[in-house]
């Protein structure tokens, strides 16, 4: 009985191929998905780092330009 079981596929090799297939789809979908999100993410971050390193390159030289009062309120918005 047990060999019977495991001689038997769960469904149908024609059904279960377009099961599998659509399997291969999500995982392929979500995958693009989270790397969209790490794209976006890493973007905005790159963007704050230029912005931190252009205050400090100023302030290196002496300049003690403060940023804006909305500039502060995005960034704190952002995170």
């Amino acid at each position: 009985m047990l060999a019977l079981l495991a001689a038997a596929p769960a469904l149908p090799l024609d059904e279960a191929g377009k099961y599998v297939a659509g399997a291969y789809i999500v995982f392929l979908v979500l995958i693009v998905v989270y790397v969209a999100i790490m794209a976006s993410k890493l973007q905005r971050m790159e963007k704050e780092l230029r912005e931190l390193a252009g205050f400090a390159e100023s302030r290196a030289n002496g300049e003690m330009a403060e940023p804006a009062e909305s500039d502060r309120e995005q960034v704190s918005a952002d995170v």
